[in-house]
């Protein structure tokens, strides 16, 4: 038996380390070769990295939520010396464009292990090792008999010690938080009536994604005066609008309300320039934008991501209903590349049928404003003498008061309202 140091590879070009955000071995265990032994997060991706060689782990380099640099032993093994002269056989090292790149498995491969690896080398042009697998595309092969469910979710289950395997996971087949609730809830009745039994405390380490985001909602409130403005919107003729067109759309992306929200932004922002800007308060320096790069705040197993809807204003409704549906699909399955996910101008922020009355929402920093229309609602209203009944949403504002001031919040919204409520000036 001898000892076999495994180093943390170089991930990506420009990676210099990498966050632990789940373990999926312990000091004693016996792996395979390529088995699945850390997810590790970088600001480029979660990579699930997969062991080298088959043998015992002695050792492991730190705790979630730790980082560890390229280059340093992540995890020890005591293993035979011809599973050591396997593994030092030279591989190169992948590249950004492998990790980001997905590509689908080889179903002819004659291993199932180590094919997805294999298959994104093939894709860049360049050999692998299977050392290296992109956590998502992984956890989205049906024919991996693999539970589908993200590394927050497998932590919490192993913690709680519950078999991923007996929850039934929600309708498109992932396993999430819900469903753990649900299974506990269920098992823990012991019979109608009867009390169930306390939920067991949990500890869970502040990491990964979970703890970018908890830094940049603290430096935002930390350093942005907030101020929020409610109205209350009447979308009787735009929600008809929208149900007419789907009605008839064909081949074409279904429409929710947010295409027509983009549209009625963008046609009313040049005239209020401080809405779509970014405050560098370091500097003293407040940047105007004239193109919208809209961000869009999508909820993940992982945590809130806010992919970007680049040139908006450049778009038509239709456009915007397809590239909304894309992105929030490539944030919620991992396969959001670092460009979709930064250079917003201004964020929008919708909870859809969960939006509430109203909300106040934090700012994505350094934007100065961000919006979150709310729940419709159907309430009877007066139109003249009459009363009908009308769908009302209300649609909430967050800024940023060193640079918008209250007057200027309020007649955005106004502008907003007029369009929404009169839907074919959208079109003019």
């Amino acid at each position: 038996m001898a000892t076999y140091p495994f180093r943390l590879p170089d991930i990506g070009e420009g990676v210099a380390e990498a966050e632990i955000v789940a373990w999926h071995i312990k000091v004693g265990d016996v792996v395979d070769e390529d088995q699945p032994i850390a997810d590790m997060m970088t600001d480029k991706a979660t990579i699930e990295m997969t062991s080298p060689v088959a043998g015992t782990v002695v050792a492991l380099a730190g705790d979630v939520g730790d980082v560890i640099p390229i280059g340093s032993t992540l995890v020890t093994f005591e293993t035979s010396a011809e599973g050591i002269a396997e593994a030092a056989e030279p591989a190169p090292q992948p590249k950004s464009a492998a990790v980001q790149k997905q590509a689908e498995p080889a179903a002819s491969a004659p291993h199932a292990k180590g094919a997805l690896a294999q298959e994104e080398a093939a894709s860049a042009g360049q050999s692998d090792s299977p050392r290296l697998r992109n956590l998502p595309r992984q956890e989205g092969q049906a024919a991996s008999g693999k539970v589908l469910a993200s590394p927050a979710v497998r932590s919490r289950a192993r913690h709680l010690g519950i078999d991923l395997a007996q929850v039934k996971p929600s309708a498109e087949g992932r396993v999430r938080h819900a469903d753990l609730d649900a299974y506990i809830s269920y098992n823990s009745a012991q019979g109608y009536g009867a009390p169930a039994k306390t939920r067991p405390d949990e500890t869970i380490k502040v990491a990964g994604l979970r703890r970018r985001i908890a830094e940049n909602m603290a430096a935002s409130k930390r350093h942005i005066p907030h101020f929020t403005y409610v109205e209350e919107i009447d979308v009787t003729e735009l929600e008809a609008m929208r149900t007419a067109l789907n009605a008839n759309r064909g081949q074409k992306p279904k429409l929710t309300l947010l295409p027509f929200l983009i549209v009625a932004i963008a046609k009313i922002l040049p005239d209020f320039p401080m809405i779509n800007a970014r405050y560098d308060d370091e500097a003293g320096i407040v940047t105007r934008y004239g193109a919208l790069h809209l961000g869009m705040a999508a909820q993940t197993d992982a945590g809130l991501m806010v992919p970007v809807i680049r040139d908006a204003q450049d778009k038509n409704i239709w456009q915007l209903a397809g590239e909304i549906s894309g992105l929030a699909e490539a944030a919620r399955t991992g396969k959001a590349k670092s460009d979709e996910l930064s250079g917003s101008t201004l964020t929008l922020s919708s909870l859809g049928p969960l939006g509430g009355i109203a909300a106040t929402p934090v700012i994505n920093r350094p934007e100065v404003a961000i919006l979150c229309p709310n729940r419709i609602v159907e309430r009877p209203v007066f139109r003249g003498k009459e009363v009908v009944a009308a769908k009302l949403m209300n649609m909430s504002i967050s800024c940023d008061h060193r640079v918008v001031d209250g007057w200027d919040a309020a007649s955005f919204v106004q502008a907003l309202k007029r369009l929404l409520e009169t839907p074919a000036l959208l079109f003019v």
